[in-house]
């Protein structure tokens, strides 16, 4: 799968890594091209560095930024002058502040991202006390799709903190025969077959993925990172404060 990376930080990079070890292809692209570029050659062979604004219509790339290395598969006919690649998959994982500022640098207001699934992992949230910085009834999700029109947007990687994706694949693996419970990833949205693509690529770095329901629920998965950020800063585990519940 082809998968462009909107963003540069820890969760980026964590998900970038496993994404790209699981054998998919990678563009990054971010605010600054010099970490862009940084975050490339930590990911590996074959990662590509873009600038926002060289993502076009349909979420396409010119790839005329270097891959690390920079030879790719398909040699330099593959990527020569003019030459556009399509995205599969975006994964927005930038600052919630910043959201707007990359949506429009590549053009989303415009359709740049129309058809493609757009992964909201962002969390527009007061990280000190966990509260929501957004207007009752409203999710951050859903203002990500205002902001790109025809996107098919998922909420989805957003409650866990990047660390739990930077430990070795072993400590999350979704083996079925291992006796380790991997963990859960909660996704929501509307398009059946955006909601396909997440859940494979949440398998893909070692947990499970369990839809909620469409966008409409996305306020609701927001609402309960704050909690689990709340309890954090508080020096609580958050898994002491949910109940054990039967399963069917």
């Amino acid at each position: 799968m082809r998968i462009t990376i909107l963003g540069t930080g820890t969760l980026a990079e964590a998900l970038g890594r496993r994404w790209a070890r699981a054998g998919h292809e990678i563009t990054v692209a971010g605010r600054s091209m010099d970490k862009a570029e940084a975050l490339a050659r930590r990911l590996g062979a074959g990662v590509r560095a873009v600038p926002l604004t060289e993502i076009g219509a349909g979420g396409k790339v010119v790839p005329h930024a270097p891959a690390y290395p920079a030879t790719v598969a398909g040699g330099a006919d593959a990527v020569g002058a003019g030459a556009r690649r399509t995205a599969d998959a975006v994964l927005l994982a930038v600052a919630y502040t910043g959201v707007e500022e990359v949506l429009r640098a590549v053009g989303a207001p415009g359709g740049a991202l129309s058809g493609l699934t757009v992964i909201d992992a962002t969390n527009a949230i007061d990280h000190g006390v966990g509260v929501l910085r957004l207007p009752p009834g409203t999710s951050h999700a859903q203002r990500v799709a205002e902001l790109a029109p025809g996107a098919h947007v998922v909420k989805a990687f957003h409650l866990f903190p990047s660390e739990q994706w930077a430990a070795p694949e072993a400590d999350a693996t979704a083996d079925t025969g291992s006796t380790h419970r991997p963990p859960s990833v909660t996704i929501c949205g509307d398009a059946p077959a955006a909601l396909r693509t997440t859940e494979h690529l949440v398998r893909d770095v070692g947990a499970v993925p369990v839809v909620l329901g469409g966008l409409d629920r996305a306020r609701q998965l927001e609402e309960a990172a704050g909690f689990v950020i709340a309890l954090a800063f508080s020096g609580v585990d958050p898994s002491r404060a949910v109940p054990a519940m039967p399963t069917p």
